[in-house]
């Protein structure tokens, strides 16, 4: 196998999918195409797979996943842009991790993501599926979805649909180890040109920094944002 970049991970994990892309194939189909070991191809398809690059077909076979199509399609997507205009300042005022959702059926989508460079952080990988039953992300997505939807999600959430009228009253949402213990974050909604929650902008971090009620702390700036994402939009 030929190396391209230097990076020896890299370049095996780039051959993994160049081999799947090629045709669905098996695990030793696959150490045949990459001349990797086989421990070493299925550790890095099983780790491609997480991120969704990879995916295994109906007869078991690794071929390309439905994360490669997602990423192609950021590129003219004007949510994902606005957002890289956007999250940059909402981190330099924050100093906490910053997000953008989207949802998609009874999951949440991170579509854009920034991290402060040091300290301890929560991390949301960009492709990242989350459920809609906890969260302020998810509340916000809730709360302006339709009816089917939140009756279909509502049951198993840790918040009530009480919880998303007052979402919709002050316009964010907050929460405090609902997602992740030890995790609290703020979300505003974001509107596209017509006026609908298309997206849901949001700031998390450790709750020793975020405190108890990261909304009092927070909020202004998430609906700030939020503007300035709808701006783009």
């Amino acid at each position: 196998m030929r190396q391209h970049s230097g990076i020896g991970v890299l370049d095996k994990a780039m051959a993994v999918l160049h081999a799947a892309a090629e045709s669905p194939c098996s695990l030793t189909e696959l150490c045949q195409r990459t001349g990797l070991p086989r421990a070493t191809a299925h550790r890095l398809a099983v780790g491609l797979e997480v991120h969704r690059l990879l995916a295994r077909d109906s007869d078991g076979l690794w071929c390309t996943g439905p994360g490669l199509a997602e990423l192609a399609s950021t590129a003219d997507d004007p949510l994902v842009s606005a957002s890289s205009m956007v999250l940059p300042r909402l981190r330099e005022i924050t100093g906490e991790s910053v997000q953008v959702y989207r949802r998609e059926g009874t999951q949440r989508i991170c579509v854009a993501s920034m991290e402060p460079p040091t300290g301890l952080r929560d991390t949301v990988l960009v492709g990242a599926r989350l459920p809609m039953n906890a969260g302020s992300g998810a509340k916000v997505l809730l709360a302006w979805a339709d009816s089917q939807i939140q009756r279909a999600i509502l049951p198993d959430a840790s918040f009530t649909e009480r919880s998303l009228v007052e979402v919709r009253r002050r316009g964010w949402a907050q929460s405090v180890a609902e997602r992740e213990p030890g995790v609290a974050s703020v979300a505003a909604p974001v509107r596209d040109s017509t006026g609908a929650v298309v997206a849901a902008v949001s700031v998390s971090g450790p709750v020793d920094r975020m405190g108890r009620r990261p909304g009092a702390r927070w909020a202004a700036d998430l609906l700030a944002a939020a503007d300035a994402l709808h701006k783009r939009l």
